[in-house]
């Protein structure tokens, strides 16, 4: 039997660690810790993505799957009263257990079943063997924007159709008070970095790794920290113009679509001397959208109202509470 080496000691290290980080956030009765442990797991599933050969989904992983997941999460978390420990195993978590268990079991055969009937024409070397006719040289933005561009719409409508649920409940959280010196310094040397990671992963996406869903979360996580330092409504724009980031991405892919249709073209038939700068031009208004979609989540409402609940109570206990913090 040949010895391990370093890199599957790293793996077998890492498939424990998620097991065990996964199986402790279940069980955690502290929603904040549970919410920390579910962090930290996204932070570790992010590298193990990169262990794979991944590095898009290890990026869209760190930012949006522990990143914005978690501050969303978080913000949850603050509202629930703390729960009082009854030091019991419910009949409910029993059941979950032994369901989510044999659910584990039969995703595992029908896993492996799959692949000993699978064809052994894989759809990778498709997606290679034609990416230089779709305008990008990434052969993942090339398969979410010309291969399942379709998805790749109906993911975006699904966003707005979440961030019009959230819109629906009401005014934005209230705001929190004046931040300490160290947090301000800060957001003011992040954000505009912050800002230019954003532009340079949209940018990257044609040819490295990147492209809409990880410039518009980071674009969003700006907008958290400013949230954070003060500003009411996270940097978002007025009630048109904020509406009309949220609606672009869906309205320039389905504007695309159709201006192709009247050329003769299949929908999302992208030419191949257009293909590069049309493509660009979606995941442009994708990237905004997906930003202002998920900071407008965080902020758990519409943000025009937002600045009228500085005179609200939960305002002023979150207010009064950090005043007490930074005298701290």
């Amino acid at each position: 039997m040949e010895a391990l080496t370093s890199w599957q000691i790293l793996d077998l290290l890492l498939i424990s660690a998620l097991l065990a980080l996964a199986w402790t956030a279940m069980a955690a009765k502290d929603l904040r810790r549970a919410v920390a442990l579910f962090i930290a797991f996204g932070l570790l599933l992010a590298l193990t993505w990169v262990r794979l050969r991944a590095p898009d989904i290890a990026l869209a992983e760190a930012a949006i799957g522990a990143g914005l997941t978690g501050a969303l999460l978080l913000a949850a978390a603050s509202d629930e009263p703390d729960p009082v420990p009854s030091g019991r195993i419910s009949a409910a978590g029993v059941v979950l257990t032994v369901v989510s268990a044999g659910l584990a079991v039969v995703l595992g055969w029908v896993f492996v079943a799959t692949v000993q009937q699978a064809d052994s024409t894989r759809l990778a070397e498709e997606v290679f063997a034609n990416v230089e006719t779709t305008g990008v040289s990434n052969p993942v933005t090339s398969v979410l924007l010309n291969f399942r561009a379709y998805d790749t719409l109906l993911e975006l409508a699904v966003l707005l159709i979440a961030v019009l649920g959230v819109l629906a409940l009401g005014p934005a959280r209230a705001g929190y008070g004046a931040p300490g010196p160290v947090l301000s310094l800060l957001a003011r040397r992040l954000v505009p970095l912050i800002i230019l990671v954003s532009g340079y992963l949209l940018w990257a996406g044609a040819h490295a790794p990147g492209g809409a869903f990880q410039a518009g979360a980071l674009l969003a996580a700006a907008g958290v920290l400013l949230r954070l330092t003060g500003t009411t409504n996270g940097g978002l724009p007025g009630d048109g113009a904020f509406r009309t980031l949220i609606v672009a991405g869906v309205a320039v892919f389905l504007a695309v679509g159709l201006s192709l249709m009247l050329a003769g073209r299949p929908f999302l038939g992208f030419p191949v001397a257009w293909a590069g700068s049309l493509i660009l031009a979606i995941e442009t208004a994708a990237t905004l959208s997906i930003a202002a979609i998920l900071l407008a989540a965080f902020l758990a409402g519409d943000p025009k109202h937002a600045a009228a609940n500085r005179g609200s109570k939960t305002w002023q206990r979150t207010h009064k509470t950090q005043g007490h913090a930074n005298e701290l």
